[in-house]
């Protein structure tokens, strides 16, 4: 069983930065780690995953080069550094756990999830 617990999120005006935390409660080292996020009236997209076997980063096309994942497994964990935000990026984000540790970009793979954090860029 693994628990998460988001923070960090918060408005910012378009062209800002935000830094989101996830602190897993149980197994974590060997998880791929996730963010998603849901705006409004939408389903939830992935975001960025980074393995638990290598530590390798994905990201969705359109935050590649502003966001970045990372992780720490000596404090359990995740962090999704979002520079350059953009108004159309206003959404909840959740942190995600897969116990798979080769990553995944699917939704339905991830057998964990934190209750979100709502991040809104105004224009």
């Amino acid at each position: 069983q693994v628990q998460l617990v988001e923070s960090g999120g918060g408005m910012v005006q378009a062209g800002g930065s935000l830094r989101l935390s996830c602190a897993a409660r149980g197994t974590f080292a060997t998880y791929t780690m996730g963010w998603f996020r849901q705006a409004p009236g939408k389903g939830r997209e992935f975001v960025a995953a980074i393995t638990g076997s290598e530590g390798r980063p994905y990201y969705v096309d359109s935050v590649k080069g502003r966001f970045t994942i990372s992780r720490d497994n000596a404090k359990n964990t995740v962090y999704l550094q979002m520079n350059s935000l953009k108004p159309e990026e206003t959404a909840v984000y959740y942190c995600a756990a897969d116990s798979s540790p080769y990553g995944s970009f699917l939704y339905s793979d991830y057998d964990y999830w934190g209750q979100g954090t709502q991040v809104t860029v105004s224009s």
